[in-house]
């Protein structure tokens, strides 16, 4: 292993990822990744890049120590620029150790650059100009403007996309939780890391805690054993394959009663809609193996194993009410397909897609589409009515299945 590692570092000291500029110039500066950028935009409002040369790092593991340590030569002071823990100015200090023991290093250890939060151009023009003794533009006007620009936006907490299924199993499982709590029930709901994390937000606000991925499932192991309320877990189907799987053998090695819901929208849709086991394709785009979440299941040994389509909330909602006063591990697996990624497979094969629209003459306003849909399609008109955006509307025709007065029809097809 530590000779693969000392071949790679060779590799790596003629890598053209590694790029250097090679100008007279007494001032140093090392980056990576995403704050080269920031680098490059502060070096064009400070009017520096002909005055300071830059190294960026695209190897950053195993270092490429000669290429730092003949950039380090030619410079009398040297300013590392990297976001988080400060592991390239560390491994620079000791290149600069041996090569020129006397440069002046700046960045997060003298104090000059943050480890919290991300970076922008801003942060690093500052610091540059307060290394460097430049005068620092001002950005007051700047930012008073932005501030006036946003007190006219209204305020929006992040929301699911028209069409998401995860909005649609939300609202089957709030009304299953109402009927719990009719009957003296109440319970703990642990969330995770994915789309669904937005249940946090109004105007869900519902679980009691969001983590890391695939915690909730370990929570609900450890809560069933402490707490009266019986627990809920919830995961997507990428966090299920990921980190879901060993909690569960626990919890049925344990005899651990709480309830699993796993929301499968067949793709790993927060990060970019990658695919996964659910997925039927794999990641260089041929055709895969969707590997099965319930087979999954009762070979570990559950035995309340129900499957439902995440659009039919009313159905649903029974299968969550048995799910919760179930004696024991049961799991609930809400399916439809991320609500994005399904319309791009519709276009692509040229299938059309057909939004829906509220007819005025039998809308008697009750408002109950807005009331549990929470939909971003929808928005009120000038004769305070609920009216459906056509262009944010995909037809997954949720709405129109709670409508008590059947108001909400399909209109022409869009493609």
């Amino acid at each position: 292993m530590l000779d693969r590692t000392t071949r790679i570092r060779e590799e790596f000291e003629i890598s053209e990822f590694n790029i250097a500029t090679d100008i007279e110039a007494d001032v140093g500066l090392i980056t990576s990744s995403i704050s080269h950028l920031y680098v490059q935009e502060a070096l064009k409002i400070l009017n520096l890049h002909s005055k300071v040369n830059l190294l960026k790092l695209g190897t950053t593991y195993p270092l490429p120590e000669k290429t730092i340590a003949n950039f380090i030569k030619k410079a009398k002071k040297l300013i590392v620029i990297e976001e988080l823990y400060p592991y390239l100015e560390k491994e620079i200090y000791l290149i600069a150790k041996q090569v020129k023991p006397d440069i002046e290093i700046f960045g997060k250890i003298s104090g000059h650059f943050s480890e919290a939060w991300e970076y922008n151009p801003n942060i690093i023009t500052k610091a540059l100009s307060s290394i460097l003794q430049l005068n620092y533009p001002p950005y007051e006007a700047t930012i008073e403007e932005a501030k006036k620009l946003k007190a006219l936006i209204p305020d929006r907490f992040p929301t699911f996309c028209a069409g998401c299924p995860h909005r649609a199993t939300f609202v089957a499982l709030n009304q299953a939780f109402r009927i719990q709590a009719s009957k003296g029930r109440s319970h703990f709901f642990a969330s995770d890391i994915g789309c669904y994390s937005m249940w946090v937000f109004p105007p869900i606000s519902h679980p009691d805690s969001s983590l890391c991925m695939g915690a909730s499932v370990g929570l609900a192991n450890g809560l069933s054993y402490s707490i009266e309320e019986r627990p809920i877990a919830v995961v997507g189907d990428s966090t299920f394959y990921h980190a879901a799987i060993p909690a569960m053998i626990d919890a049925v090695h344990n005899q651990n009663k709480f309830t699993l819901i796993i929301l499968d929208n067949s793709v790993t849709a927060m990060t970019g809609q990658q695919p996964n086991p659910s997925t039927t394709q794999i990641a260089a785009g041929k055709q895969g193996k969707r590997v099965s979440i319930e087979a999954i299941c009762k070979a570990i040994g559950i035995e309340f194993i129900e499957t439902v389509d995440a659009y039919d909330v009313k159905d649903n909602v029974d299968v969550f009410n048995r799910a919760l006063e179930y004696d024991g591990l049961s799991v609930v697996v809400s399916r439809r397909e991320c609500a994005l990624y399904g319309d791009r497979n519709k276009r692509n094969k040229g299938v059309p897609i057909t939004p829906l629209y509220i007819d005025k003459n039998i809308c008697k306003r009750p408002y109950v589409c807005l009331r549990t849909f929470y939909c971003p399609a929808y928005e009120i008109d000038q004769d305070r009515q609920p009216q459906i955006s056509q262009e944010l509307c995909d037809g997954c025709s949720v709405c129109a299945k709670l409508c008590p007065i059947s108001s909400i029809k399909p209109k022409e097809a869009k493609t």
